[in-house]
């Protein structure tokens, strides 16, 4: 048997295994079901390929998109990153010594990104990296496309996959083929196996037909963590269960609220039971709204109180979701949307780690995909007339992708320290701008038109801490 799709369950066969077993069975606490309570049971010696076989990564990630689906705090939070990494998308700051051709090369590239809801890609991108563990996006040509017709068709994961009967032990070479990944002899990935229709559609299909798709159309995102791993596993996979005992905590915690509230009253007496009149136990009696009522002598009333778990709910949630948060590299205050217990300095201290990160993650997308996509547009930009004449080489650019910046929870903290840093020149006004995702020379040649004007109508602002007006005096302006 080789190594199928694994729709059927099957998994590639390994060498010298330590067992009569001919197929890896490595685990994930994720993608089993007992409760083991021996902690160390699982670990296993298996290559990251021969441990992330194509079962288990199916059922990690089909379980944390039902959570997505249903967990309110993990819909939130992909939400959240995936807004937070792009925002409105990535635009491009080009300079290739020519201004004016570098804005209307920079207008021409957003507005092909529009067209093609390059930013609404890049976030979904990012929620299918966080739930599914790799995000691919394949390059096609758009006949409907005006100009460019370069675009970008996103792909779910299980689709990349090794079809039925295209693994054969006997003539494939070992490790040349991952699950729908295809390796040159020195590793390289040279092709990805793309289905043509998803396993989960309603095609009935007998055989999964699939397209040979080369490596340079592709994009693969995914975090690596081990060097030989070629294929994602979810960025949720540590929190799944801690994502449903959450969900098994409010239920338990709701359950003990309606039960003290089904039971209105208890009565029960204190005299011996000799005395005690002929009462049915768990009788049920109807109680009038807004009466009084009195009780036979020796008997007494009381209600149920559901004071457990209830007493430690808020603690437990927190707690949960900061072991949650911890594997998302997020803080607590972005898992839960509540910054309550903040202070100012504590949640800039919580966030220079989620920032750290963010920056990691753009920077991936920058360079495995960003960089690609703008010379792949410029092969066709070019021959259409789009990028004016006269540039030197491509190879010979410069630019940089500026990102959404972030409002500052003090502004008037943030507005004094940047002008520390440029007064001291610690800082460049195009590092100020680019943190607020602004192009630095657009900024300033709107700022120079304001002024302009301004001059213009008699209206004066203080501009200057030595009482400058832009440039002018109140007595100019009489003159």
């Amino acid at each position: 048997m080789g190594l199928f799709s694994n729709w059927f369950g099957r998994t590639q066969p390994t060498r010298q295994m330590p067992t009569s077993s001919k197929f890896v069975r490595a685990r994930f606490d994720a993608a089993e079901s007992q409760d083991d309570r021996r902690h160390w049971a699982n670990a296993d010696w298996f290559s990251m390929d021969g441990a992330l076989t194509p079962v288990v990564r199916r059922t990690m990630r089909n379980r944390a998109r039902y959570e997505r689906n249903n967990n309110s705090y993990l819909a939130g939070i992909c939400e959240t990153l995936a807004t937070d990494l792009v925002g409105t998308g990535p635009r491009l700051q080009l300079n290739t010594g020519d201004q004016d051709a570098d804005r209307i090369v920079e207008q021409a590239f957003f507005d092909w990104s529009w067209h093609v809801n390059l930013a609404e890609k890049l976030r979904t991108m990012r929620q299918s990296k966080l739930i599914d563990g790799e995000s691919f996006a394949m390059y096609f040509t758009n006949p409907r496309l005006d100009g460019v017709q370069l675009d970008i068709r996103l792909v779910e994961a299980e689709m990349v996959a090794t079809p039925v009967g295209l693994y054969i032990p006997d003539t494939t070479p070992e490790g040349s083929i991952v699950d729908g990944l295809e390796f040159d002899d020195v590793g390289n990935v040279i092709a990805y196996k793309v289905l043509k229709y998803h396993p989960g559609s309603n095609w009935q299909v007998s055989n999964f037909e699939y397209n040979r798709i080369p490596a340079e159309m592709v994009v693969h995102w995914f975090s690596r963590q081990r060097p030989a791993q070629h294929r994602g596993v979810s960025e949720v996979a540590p929190a799944i269960r801690l994502f449903g005992q959450l969900r098994r905590y409010t239920d338990a915690v709701l359950a003990a609220a309606e039960t003290a509230a089904d039971f209105a009253a208890f009565l029960h007496s204190n005299s011996p039971a000799a005395e005690v009149d002929d009462v049915d136990a768990f009788a049920e009696m109807p109680i009038e709204k807004r009466t009084m009522v009195t009780l036979p002598e020796g008997w007494n009333v009381s209600q149920l109180k559901a004071e457990q778990p209830t007493s430690t709910y808020a603690m437990f949630k927190r707690e949960i979701l900061n072991e949650i948060a911890r594997c998302l590299q997020i803080p607590y205050n972005v898992a839960a949307l509540d910054s309550s217990s903040y202070n100012y300095a504590s949640g800039r201290m919580d966030h220079q780690v989620y920032a750290s990160n963010q920056r990691v993650l753009r920077d991936e997308l920058e360079r495995q995909m960003l960089d690609r996509t703008l010379r792949m547009w410029l092969d066709e930009a070019v021959p259409l007339g789009l990028v004016p004449r006269g540039l030197p080489p491509i190879n010979e650019w410069n630019w940089v992708w500026v990102w959404d910046g972030k409002e500052h929870v003090d502004p008037s903290k943030e507005a004094n320290a940047a002008e520390t840093r440029l007064r001291t020149h610690t800082t460049t006004l195009a590092h100020e701008y680019a943190k607020q995702g602004k192009n630095w020379e657009a900024e300033l040649r709107q700022r120079a038109a304001e002024i302009a004007l301004m001059q213009e109508l008699g209206l004066f602002i203080d501009l200057e801490p030595d009482g400058n007006y832009g440039g002018a005096t109140p007595e100019d302006a009489a003159d």
